[in-house]
């Protein structure tokens, strides 16, 4: 049986109160002639899945404009409450009726004090330590305007209440003046890491303020909150219940709740920690964190909310406490990636709908009290911004600089949701108190990354450079690399790939070995931008996989000469990760970047694709690369044979059809060719008859109409082909290891043919992508192409039906903006035609070019 009745509540509020039978938690099935939406334990289930997918729904949707995660769950609480789908009375009743709301919210403070342990565990204090006189600057004076101006309004936005007794009283002043000047000054860390990963801040001196600032931040409001709590109660108990077993002077009672706190602060430092340390040492080293562990820690951190709650602070605090008390290490790192899928994804979401279902935006109406709090709100955001900047600028920091650093200390998230709904429950903050400041922190911290992106420009400038390829630096000069690594598989190729590159003393090798890690949300971006100290482990998988990396390419250096190694790690999400790799590219100043082939080799020498999403990561790069690009096609590298003889010469052979990505593939391979471990094979591929009588018709239609450039530019581009092999085979006709070799092919047939005979030694195939160029000799080849980034002949030389296992490199040559290739033009450009000339002239350079080309084709 269930009812619902009223009875006079605090201050004379009126209390629903509402009464259930114990049997109506589980449903028998509609063919009983029962109702799902009258039994709790289905109703529960149909509210999680709503507000869950609503959630999901709000996340795709504002994925676009680059909105914190936090801004959908908040608007997938606010859809099903008063100021959404909650105005319809029947949609209320029936999906969240009264009697339901306790269960949810009591689900959703489950998922908060599990949440909040997380953020705990993912804590660093030590950053904390680390921090210098900056970062706690710039936190204290982004808190103490705030505060300020919150106190100075206290009589203008607090309205009098009648007390019980029949006189008017406000809201403590103290109380209030906490709550709502930790809600409006404090930053949420959890979203500002997100925030700087998404604008790609976490490795800037930008983003190490914000992160160490944040962090300060939030200390102080946890505990100032936790100092409002323990007055609102105080007050609480003294006001509605007086006959109460405890003392009824509240500033004693403030005291006590302050003694122990500091105790069970204490217990959480001294007992829990070290007997926390105590068990991680007992685990065997590398294995998970077992069953029975992961079970102790979650009823850990239920007593320790038990515990804070019966003090009188919050459950939310001992949770808290204990996930800063869980060493940083393998053992958290496991915890958290245990839980955090299913807290935040699942549970969360519960919270914010809870909120949601407390705001109600028609509530707020236009009055002064509603004007001045909206004033109040928009001024302390202001102050914070104002205070951040004059403290940056204090500190030598650029003007740009320091406005971004006040808007990204604005940033708002679960933090101040939390602190707003503790007032509101502890009845410091009103109604429409609560509803305006919870639509100021969705608008503050929507604007954040547009206004950021807007404002902040890197101090330092890209310095523009010449040597974009291979092929145009100096052999003089240093060669700088750009090597992509998605794990600690692709580094001993990528480490083979710079043995063969010949660094020497008048040409070192200076790379840049980046790993990319995708961002996937908040602990990858917290975790990852924490700094550690050598020899600590690693907090999670990634920074694991990234201390091999590190350690393997040190390694390395020690023992390499003339290469210099610098690690970096390029946190982003996979469809804007190769802006990481670009810019990086472009600031480095580097003349070819190695990105791995997004398929891996298998036991049974098939190829696999690990993750698709390195596939749109490799075509995004060779868009819009600064430099050129080099796709590598692992397959060992000669693995075998370096293991039994590191002095063991590399059989290289370079397919040569013409074009820019051949000359580039070339020209790295002539670079290898100077290493006495390295034997290079050339083996040019000629049109025979065939082929260059289905050439000289097309050609001839295109004069017809009027347009000579193709005609122009493709002999222009052969002829630089035949100077480049004329000057490589110049340079290297002393070197024995090197050996050139010519085939005449008329179709892609033959083509394959001809590699399909080539002798199964070589240890690496460099080829040229041929973007651009339209051969007769690889006709028909691109139809069956299973991937057109690495061009016809890559992708025949990668598939799997190809019989040798061999690892491929396919080069593409940066060609500069607006250019198709040198001197590869478009036939319709009407700044390329030259209609003057004779049709006879046409035909007499055709001739002369053809019959220039085949007597420089002619072997030695």
């Amino acid at each position: 049986m269930t009812g619902n009745g009223t009875m006079q509540g605090f201050g004379g509020k009126n209390t629903q109160v509402v009464c259930y039978a114990p049997n109506k938690i589980t449903f028998n099935g509609i063919w009983q002639g029962g109702d799902p939406f009258d039994y709790s334990l289905p109703l529960f289930i149909l509210q999680l899945a709503m507000i869950v997918f609503s959630t999901r729904v709000f996340v795709f949707l504002l994925k676009p404009f680059r909105q914190p995660r936090v801004i959908a769950e908040i608007f997938g609480g606010l859809i099903f409450g008063p100021s959404g789908l909650g105005r319809y009375e029947a949609f209320t009743k029936k999906v969240f009726p009264t009697q339901s709301i306790m269960i949810l919210e009591t689900m959703a403070n489950i998922g908060l004090l599990y949440f909040l342990f997380l953020v705990g565990v993912e804590m660093d204090l030590s950053i904390i330590r680390r921090t210098g006189k900056k970062s706690i600057a710039v936190a204290l004076a982004g808190m103490v305007l705030p505060f300020l101006i919150a106190a100075a309004a206290y009589s203008k936005i607090v309205p009098p209440h009648v007390h019980q007794k029949g006189h008017e009283e406000r809201v403590d002043k103290a109380t209030f003046i906490i709550f709502f000047g930790v809600a409006i000054s404090v930053t949420a860390f959890p979203v500002l890491a997100r925030i700087l990963a998404e604008l790609k801040l976490l490795g800037t001196e930008l983003g190490r303020i914000a992160m160490s600032s944040a962090i300060v931040n939030d200390m102080l409001a946890w505990i100032l909150l936790a100092l409002g709590i323990a007055f609102a109660q105080s007050r609480y108990i003294l006001e509605f219940e007086p006959t109460a077993n405890v003392p009824q002077n509240p500033h004693l009672s403030v005291s006590w709740i302050m003694i122990l706190s500091t105790i069970f602060v204490s217990f959480c430092i001294f007992v829990l920690r070290p007997g926390i340390g105590w068990i991680i040492r007992r685990m065997p080293e590398g294995e998970s964190v077992s069953d029975f562990h992961i079970c102790l820690i979650l009823s850990g951190v239920l007593l320790c909310g038990f515990i804070t709650d019966s003090i009188g602070t919050h459950s939310i605090f001992g949770a808290f406490l204990f996930g800063l008390v869980i060493p940083n290490g393998p053992f958290g790192s496991n915890i958290i990636e245990k839980l955090e899928d299913f807290v935040s994804g699942l549970l969360l979401p519960l919270f914010f709908a809870i909120s949601g279902l407390r705001t109600n935006i028609r509530s707020m109406t236009y009055s002064a009290k509603w004007i001045w709090t909206l004033l109040v709100l928009v001024l302390c955001s202001l102050a914070k911004i104002g205070a951040t900047f004059f403290t940056a600028l204090f500190y030598g920091i650029p003007t740009r600089d320091g406005v971004a650093l006040g808007l990204l200390m604005n940033t708002k998230g679960l933090i101040e949701m939390i602190v707003l709904n503790v007032g509101r429950d502890q009845e410091v903050l009103s109604d429409e108190i609560f509803a305006l400041m919870v639509i100021i922190a969705v608008l503050t911290t929507a604007i954040i990354i547009p206004m950021v992106t807007a404002v902040y420009r890197p101090g330092r400038r890209f310095i523009p450079y010449k040597r974009r390829t291979i092929q145009k630096s100096k052999p003089d000069a240093e060669l700088r690399l750009l090597a992509c690594i998605h794990n600690a598989r692709s580094v001993p190729t990528i480490i083979s790939l710079l043995d063969l590159s010949h660094p020497s003393k008048k040409s070192p090798i200076y790379v840049y070995a980046l790993q990319l890690v995708e961002l996937t949300g908040r602990a990858s971006a917290m975790l990852i931008v924490n700094t550690r100290k050598s020899g600590h482990p690693a907090l999670n998988k990634t920074q694991a996989q990234g201390d091999q990396i590190v350690t393997a390419f040190e390694t390395y250096e020690q023992h390499a000469t003339f290469v210099t190694v610098q690690p970096l790690t390029a946190i982003s999400p996979y469809s804007t990760m190769h802006e990481d790799i670009c810019n990086l590219a472009k600031h480095k100043r580097v003349s070819l970047i190695v990105v791995p082939f997004h398929k891996q080799q298998t036991i049974d020498g098939g190829m696999e694709s690990p993750n698709p999403a390195f596939r749109t990561v490799n075509q995004n790069v060779l868009a819009n690369a600064p430099c050129s690009v080099g796709i590598l096609v692992d397959r060992g590298l000669g693995a075998s044979t370096r293991a039994t003889n590191s002095h063991a010469v590399h059989s290289i052979i370079v397919l040569f059809f013409g074009g820019p990505d051949d000359r580039e593939a070339l020209a790295y391979a002539s670079r290898m060719s100077g290493s006495p471990c390295v034997g290079l094979t050339v083996f040019r591929f000629i049109p025979g008859d065939e082929a260059r009588e289905s050439i000289i018709p097309h050609e001839e239609s295109s004069t017809d109409n009027g347009s000579l450039s193709v005609v122009t530019d493709k002999d222009k581009d052969r002829q630089t082909d035949e100077d480049f092999i004329c000057d490589f085979r110049l340079k290297t006709s002393n070197n024995e290891s090197v050996i050139y070799m010519e085939k005449v092919t008329n179709n892609g047939e033959e083509t394959v043919s001809a590699i399909r005979s080539i002798d199964n030694i070589y240890d690496l195939y460099i080829v040229g992508r041929g973007e651009g160029m339209v051969s007769p000799l690889t006709a028909g080849l691109t139809d069956w192409s299973e991937c057109p980034e690495l061009g016809a002949i890559g992708d025949l030389l990668a598939s799997s039906d190809f019989g040798l296992a061999v690892s491929v490199l396919v080069v593409q040559q940066y060609v500069g903006m607006g250019l198709q290739g040198d001197g590869v033009g478009t036939p319709d450009s009407p700044a390329a035609q030259q209609p003057d000339q004779p049709l006879i002239d046409q035909h007499l350079s055709k001739a002369l070019s053809y019959a220039f080309g085949k007597h420089q084709n002619l072997p030695n």
